[in-house]
C-alpha cells in the first residue's frame, strides 16, 4: 500500500521530436496520423554493414544546430553552436547532442510552466532527466584518436568526461537553469523516461521537492543503432511508415529511433494557487522487476504484478492505455495479453505511439507520456498505425500448460486497438514502458477537474 502524500500536476513540456519543428508540430502530425519514420542516410551509407535503414532520427540542422568541428579531427564535433541563441556557449561546451535537447526542451517545458527565475533556481526545484546511453559520437572520435591512431590525449578535447558521463542531461540543464534541489539520473534501460518522471512525482509526492524538471533523452547516434541491429531486433522489409507495426502479425522488430521529452511536475496546491494551467494530474505510478533473471523477455506475471500496484490505492480504471507496444513478436503479445487480464475486453482503448515514430529507448517513456498528456488534451486516441492484420491462433506460449493468462487470440481485442485516431471522452490515461532487465514502470494521468 502507498504512503498518503501531496498531489502533483503536470505544467510543462517540451523535448526533440523527429521531422518536427516544435511540441504544436508534434501534436499536429501525431493527431492526423502521420509517420515520423524516414529512410535513415548514414544507416543507407553502411551499405551490407546493417541489416535495417529506417528511424525516427533527428539532425543537428533540424534543431537549429550547427557542429563545430575539431581542427585536429575533421569528423570531431568539438562543439555544438545554438543558431538561434537559445543556449549560452558555456553550457553548450559541455553538451552532447541530446543534452542539447533536453536543454531545449527543458527551456520550452519551463517557460509554458510560467515558473519564475526565483522559483527555478530555489531549493524546492530538482532535475531528473536519464538517457539510455549516449555520449558515443564525442567518444567514438576520441577513443579511435587515441587507440587507433596513436594520437595524444588532448585530441579528444578537454569534454570527453562531462559531455559522455552517465548523468550529463541531468547536470547540462541544471547548470543552465541553476536550480538548487536535486540533480540526479535514472537510467532503467526503455523505461528511463517513465522512470524519472514516477522518480521526480515521488520526489514532490512526498515533500522532498516541489517543482521538478523530469524526462528522458537518446540522442541520434548510429553507435546505438548498430547495436541493436546487430541483435537482429530491429524492423526491416517495410517502407520507413509501415516499419513500426505493433501487436499486427507481419511485425519482425522495432524501429531505432530518437528524441527528448521534456515535462515539469509541480505540487498541485502551488500549482493551483499561483493559477498555473495544470495540464494533468499523476495519480499514481509504480515500478518493478520480474524477478525471472531473464534479462529480455518480457513476463506476464512481472506485468501482472505491476498492474496491482499501480490501480492498488485508486478506483481509477484508464479510459486508455498507452501501451509500450514495439512491435517485437513476444513483447507485443505478453503486454497485450496482461492489459487485457488487468482491465478486461470494455470500455477503454489502446494506443501505441511507437507505431508513428519508433522506440526512442530512453526517452521513450518520456516523450510517450507527452503524448497521452496531449490526448487528455485533444480527447483523441492516438492509433495502433500498421497494426493491419493480428494474429488469429494463439500464440505459442498460450498453448502451455504453465500459461495462466487469457486464451483468447490477439484478434479477439481487435476493436481496442483503433487503426487512426479517434474521438473519445477521456478522463484517465495508464503509459507503461518496459526494460532489458525485467525492470517495468507504469504511472496513472487524469484531467483536472477542479
Amino acid at each position: 500500500m502507498e504512503l498518503g502524500g501531496r498531489k502533483v500536476a503536470v505544467v510543462g513540456m517540451g523535448g526533440a521530436f523527429p521531422t518536427c519543428s516544435s511540441l504544436n508540430d508534434f501534436s499536429d502530425k501525431l493527431f492526423t496520423n502521420q509517420s515520423l519514420i524516414r529512410e535513415w542516410d548514414v544507416a543507407v551509407a553502411r551499405g551490407k554493414q546493417i541489416r535495417s535503414t529506417v528511424s525516427g532520427f533527428i539532425t543537428e540542422a533540424e534543431m537549429n544546430l550547427e557542429a563545430i568541428y575539431s581542427p585536429l579531427s575533421d569528423t570531431y564535433p568539438e562543439v555544438y553552436s545554438d543558431l538561434l541563441k537559445r543556449i549560452p556557449e558555456i553550457n553548450l561546451s559541455t553538451a552532447d547532442m541530446g543534452s542539447v535537447w533536453a536543454m531545449l526542451g527543458s527551456l520550452d517545458a519551463i517557460k509554458m510552466a510560467g515558473w519564475t527565475t526565483q522559483e527555478t533556481q530555489s531549493e524546492g526545484t530538482g532535475v531528473v532527466v536519464g538517457s539510455g546511453g549516449g555520449g558515443h559520437v564525442i567518444q567514438r572520435h576520441a577513443w579511435h584518436a587515441f587507440f587507433e591512431l596513436g594520437k595524444k590525449s588532448r585530441l579528444a578535447g578537454s569534454h570527453t568526461v562531462d559531455r559522455s558521463m552517465v548523468y550529463r542531461d541531468a547536470a547540462n540543464v541544471s547548470c543552465l537553469i541553476k536550480n538548487r534541489g536535486v540533480c540526479e539520473s535514472i537510467g532503467s534501460a526503455c523505461a528511463t523516461g517513465l522512470g524519472n518522471i514516477g522518480y521526480a512525482y515521488r520526489l514532490i509526492k512526498y515533500g522532498m521537492q516541489d517543482r521538478a524538471v523530469a524526462g528522458g533523452v537518446e540522442g541520434t547516434s548510429l553507435e546505438t543503432f548498430i547495436g541493436f541491429d546487430a541483435m537482429q531486433v530491429l524492423s526491416r522489409g517495410f517502407t520507413p511508415e509501415q516499419s513500426s507495426r505493433p501487436f499486427d502479425k507481419d511485425r519482425n522488430g522495432f524501429v531505432c529511433s530518437f528524441g527528448a521529452g521534456i515535462v515539469c511536475l509541480e505540487e498541485y496546491e502551488m500549482a493551483k494557487a499561483r493559477g498555473a494551467n495544470i495540464l494533468s494530474v499523476i495519480d499514481s505510478y509504480f515500478n518493478n522487476s520480474d524477478g525471472d533473471g531473464d534479462m529480455f523477455y518480457p513476463s506476464f506475471a512481472g506485468q501482472q504484478r505491476l498492474w496491482k500496484g499501480l490501480l492498488a490505492d485508486t478506483n481509477i480504471k484508464p479510459d486508455v492505455v498507452k501501451v509500450h507496444g514495439t512491435s517485437t513478436p513476444a513483447g507485443d503479445a505478453i503486454e497485450l495479453l496482461s492489459v487485457v487480464d488487468a482491465l478486461g475486453v470494455k470500455d477503454y482503448s489502446i494506443s501505441a505511439p511507437k507505431s508513428q515514430f519508433g522506440h526512442m529507448l530512453g526517452a521513450a517513456g518520456a516523450v510517450e507520456f507527452i503524448a497521452a498528456v496531449l490526448m487528455l488534451q485533444k480527447q483523441k486516441v492516438l492509433p495502433c498505425l500498421n497494426s493491419d492484420h493480428l494474429n488469429e491462433n494463439q500464440e505459442a506460449f498460450q498453448t502451455k500448460e504453465t500459461w495462466l493468462g487469457p486464451k483468447e487470440p490477439l484478434a479477439a481485442y481487435r476493436d481496442l486497438m483503433p487503426q487512426q485516431t479517434i474521438d473519445k471522452e477521456i478522463n484517465s490515461i495508464t503509459c507503461l514502458n518496459y526494460g532489458f532487465g525485467g525492470t517495468n514502470s507504469a504511472i496513472l494521468i487524469s484531467k483536472d477537474h477542479s
